[in-house]
Formats: C-alpha cells, sequence, structure tokens
C-alpha cells in the first residue's frame, strides 16, 4: 500500500473553529474506505507563515476567519506563490496534484486571480443554506452528484460576485453553483463554487461541516447564545431543524469532500500520457 502525502493548509489563524476537526475526520474515513493510507501534514499557515511544498498528492486549504481582502501580513506572499506554483507545477505534470480550498481560501485565491469582486458583505450570511448548481455544476464529476439544489453550512462576511466571463475563460475556470436566489433584494448572487481545474475546486461554504457534530455544537449552550443574540432564535431553530434533518448536510458532506479524494485517488495510479 503505497502512502498518500496530504497537506493542510490550516487558515484559521489559531481561531476556535470546527473545520479542522471535520477535515481531519474525512481524512480517517477516506483513509478507511479506500484502503489507503495518509500521511497528514498540517502548515499554520497564518499564525506561522507555514506553506507546504510541491512534494504532497493532496491539498486541503481551509476556511478561516477575517477579511479575505488584500493586506501586508507576511503569509500572503507565501500563499500565492504556493498557489502559482501548484498551477504552474500542473500544467506540466503528468500526475497531477489535486487541492480543495474552502471559503476563506477560496475568496482569496478568486481574489488573486482576478476572477471578479471580493468584497464585504452587507451583513453576513449564516446558517443551512440551499446552493443551486448552475449548467456547469450539473457536468461536474463530483458536484453532479449532488441534488439540486442542495444544502450547505454558509458562514461568510465576504463574497465573489460579478465575475469577469473573459477571465474566467483566459483560465479555463467554470462556475459550479451560486447562492439562493433572492427576487426581492437588488444585489447579486454570490458565487458558491468555481472549478479552477480538472484537479483544483474551491468552494465558498463549507463541504466538511458534519450535520451530527454541528448539531451537538450548535446545542452547548455557548454557541445557542451567540447565535440567538446575533441572529434571533427563528434563525437558531431552522438551522438545528435543518442540520438534524439527513437530507441536507449529511448529503453535501458524504459527497463532495469524499468524491474529490477518491478521484485524487485515482489520478495516482492513471498512466502518464504519451
Amino acid at each position: 500500500m503505497s502512502k498518500v502525502k496530504i497537506a493542510i493548509l490550516d487558515m484559521y489563524n489559531n481561531a476556535p473553529n470546527e473545520g479542522m476537526r471535520c477535515i481531519r475526520q474525512l481524512l480517517h474515513r477516506a483513509e478507511q474506505a479506500n484502503q489507503a493510507e495518509f500521511v497528514v501534514d498540517t502548515f499554520n499557515v497564518r499564525a506561522n507563515n507555514e506553506i507546504p511544498g510541491l512534494n504532497y498528492d493532496v491539498y486541503i486549504s481551509s476556511g478561516g476567519p477575517g477579511s479575505p481582502l488584500q493586506s501586508d501580513e507576511p503569509w500572503e506572499p507565501l500563499y500565492f506563490g504556493f498557489i502559482d506554483a501548484l498551477f504552474a507545477y500542473n500544467k506540466k505534470a503528468s500526475v497531477k496534484k489535486h487541492m480543495l480550498l474552502i471559503c476563506h481560501s477560496f475568496q482569496l485565491v478568486s481574489r488573486h486571480l482576478g476572477l471578479g469582486e471580493v468584497s464585504k458583505r452587507k451583513s453576513t450570511s449564516f446558517g443551512v443554506l440551499p446552493v443551486h448548481l448552475t449548467a456547469a455544476g450539473h457536468r461536474d464529476p463530483i458536484l453532479a452528484q449532488l441534488p439540486e439544489p442542495f444544502y450547505a453550512v454558509d458562514s461568510r462576511d465576504y463574497q465573489l460576485t460579478d465575475v469577469r466571463p473573459e477571465r474566467l475563460a483566459e483560465l479555463g475556470i467554470e462556475v459550479l453553483c451560486l447562492e439562493k436566489e433572492r427576487p426581492h433584494v437588488p444585489l447579486a448572487r454570490a458565487v458558491m463554487a468555481l472549478r479552477f481545474s480538472p484537479e483544483i475546486i474551491g468552494t465558498q461554504f463549507h463541504p466538511e461541516a458534519d450535520g451530527e457534530g454541528m448539531l451537538r455544537y450548535m446545542r452547548t449552550e455557548e454557541r445557542k447564545n451567540q447565535v440567538i443574540a446575533a441572529y434571533g432564535e427563528d434563525k437558531y431553530e431552522e438551522m438545528v431543524h435543518l442540520l438534524a434533518s439527513p437530507d441536507t448536510i449529511e448529503v453535501t458532506e458524504s459527497i463532495i469532500v469524499p468524491t474529490f479524494l477518491q478521484r485524487a485517488l485515482a489520478a495516482r495510479h492513471e498512466p502518464a500520457l504519451a
């Protein structure tokens, strides 16, 4: 059994979170399901300026708090240098490196590549929300397995809107899904996922979120009080109800990251093209 080297780029800047637990849980399940041996290293990007090299098979870059807009933080040029190097490597290599970009990472890379408007929302988007597939999403090898609409954990103060079609076409990037329709709100719909390349996909939402764990977390007295204070009791009850449903988060969690990992593992065994 060959070892699969996986790098987690931790973008949480040492903030408490559920994302890293969920990512590690999915990696453990995939290791067992695929009878593989994972060697997982974690890089604390924002807090310690840690960046992986190109000697890994799979990369997962997490969500995180704060602004994705340009800053003078020392990790930023290191992170974007790594992203550029990964794209360049995949253009030349026969066996590609696969990468998943989540939430904050998705926003950062979208800004770095100049794909559209990355900006602060008028209000926080928070909850278990419907996400709608585009025509490209219905064809995508990962997202096509999801229902229309599917549900995802959304937690963001920033968003990608007003994408530039000519820039997407230049880079071969496809929009896979959009946020829920809001006909009464005269604002552009946010992009919720992009296929950056056959090997690299990014989501604005949290595909790693697990219904059971998130429900347990939301029912803690501290988190319950935080959500009610910020969004109201109705919003809290709605989120608890949707997290408890087997047709929402569990479906999304069971498809996106596991399929991403299956495809990455399969690609390591495909014969190089002549």
